[in-house]
């Protein structure tokens, strides 16, 4: 297997990006799909913002440094990777946050023109933060919760629901949906789609307007490689500017912030999405991610991670390796990463940390491995493979530090 892998590697077109992270010795990195690697261009990136523009420039730097144009200027760099247009996307405060904004700008449009539609369609295991943002609108009389699997999501919608909110890929699984069929089937339905990009962006192509999507969120720090706690983003199409309007009213989202005036009036098109203060730390380090990103190439990171992905599969075959493959089996319905169902999962997952290979565990039986094809390799999926097999075959999650379960998992 690792002579077959060296072979790949040597042809594959992608692998000289590999130096551009900073990856730790003697570790096989599958957690890009929760946490992407650090860019070697990052730390100095963040340097000249600390000493030299926030340092030397002090507050002179939101004008000449712009920080003040960073929101919209790293949005628009996200924007060709999700099929929008520049000024259809900000970068600004996290996932979550952002999900509040739209759920709600949602619920309003809605009111305005369907009358008393406030259903929000998603489906169970959906991630949580998705769905607990659809609870608190729900506690405020806003909203109401139905939820529907996935093959029944088309018949789910009725005249009742206003906003279908989904996960284009399935954070668990891996399973994606088919944004196109469902996003037409909404609309035919008379309600609005959001979708949550966080584990689409930077791993597969994605044409939000050539779906004619309404609303999308992403995170800024799995497949972008913007750091821990990386600033989000959030598309509004551009048909609906005019009618938006957020609930957190807040002053980067005001039509004249530096007027200083008691009373709120929003600024024009995507840039009445922002609220506090620009993150400029978060949103240096995510541009320095996207920009990587960008020049790599979508395209060509799915097709690698397709590659690497099949690669793996017919290592642990070779080895007769019997593991449950939770995700799709076929390539195309699965986003950038091989979920395994196993009621051991979580030691499985801590013993190859112990080896070296870090992938992540999700309550309660899901061994998650993600591939993020910048700065893996064909060996690393063969030594990877190696090392699950012997896991299993050794017995080696049983020991007991392995079965103590940390906070973060």
């Amino acid at each position: 297997m690792i002579a077959r892998a060296r072979e790949l590697d040597a042809a594959d077109p992608l692998r000289a990006f590999r130096a551009l992270f900073e990856l730790p010795e003697g570790v096989i990195y599958l957690d890009g799909n929760s946490l992407g690697a650090l860019p070697a261009a990052t730390p100095a990136r963040l340097e000249q913002v600390i000493r030299g523009e926030w340092g030397e420039g002090l507050i002179r730097s939101w004008n000449s440094a712009d920080w003040i144009g960073a929101a919209r200027r790293v949005g628009g760099k996200i924007a060709p990777l999700i099929g929008a247009q520049p000024h259809e996307v900000v970068a600004a405060d996290s996932t979550s946050v952002n999900l509040f904004k739209l759920i709600a700008a949602a619920l309003d449009m809605q009111r305005e023109g369907q009358g008393a539609r406030k259903v929000i369609l998603s489906e169970p295991g959906n991630f949580p933060t998705d769905l607990y943002m659809i609870a608190g609108l729900e506690r405020q009389g806003l909203a109401a919760r139905r939820l529907a699997d996935r093959d029944r999501l088309i018949n789910a919608l009725d005249g009742d629901v206003a906003l279908l909110m989904l996960t284009h890929v399935h954070y668990k699984t891996g399973a994606l949906h088919d944004m196109v069929e469902l996003t037409k089937a909404a609309h035919a339905a008379g309600a609005l789609v959001l979708w949550d990009l966080s584990h689409s962006c930077g791993a597969l192509p994605v044409d939000l307007n050539a779906a004619n999507a309404d609303f999308a969120v992403g995170c800024g720090y799995k497949y972008l490689n913007g750091g821990p706690g990386a600033p989000a983003y959030a598309f509004v199409a551009e048909r609906h500017h005019a009618a938006l309007h957020q609930p957190l009213t807040g002053w980067f989202g005001h039509a004249a912030p530096f007027a200083f005036s008691d009373d709120y009036a929003p600024a024009e098109g995507i840039d009445r999405l922002q609220c506090g203060t620009s993150p400029i730390l978060g949103l240096a380090a995510l541009e320095v991610g996207v920009d990587l990103i960008a020049e790599i190439g979508v395209r060509r990171l799915y097709a690698k991670s397709q590659a690497l992905s099949a690669f793996f599969l017919h290592c642990l075959g070779e080895w007769g390796l019997d593991i449950e493959l939770a995700s799709p089996i076929d390539g195309d319905a699965r986003g950038s990463q091989l979920s395994f169902r196993h009621p051991e999962a979580y030691a499985i997952c801590q013993a190859l940390i112990a080896r070296g290979v870090i992938g992540d565990f999700r309550d309660p039986d899901i061994l998650r491995l993600g591939f993020a094809p910048a700065y893996l390799r064909f060996e690393d999926m063969a030594e990877a493979a190696g090392h699950l097999r012997e896991v299993l075959h050794m017995d080696e999650w049983k020991r007991p530090e392995f079965r103590e379960r940390a906070t973060v998992t």
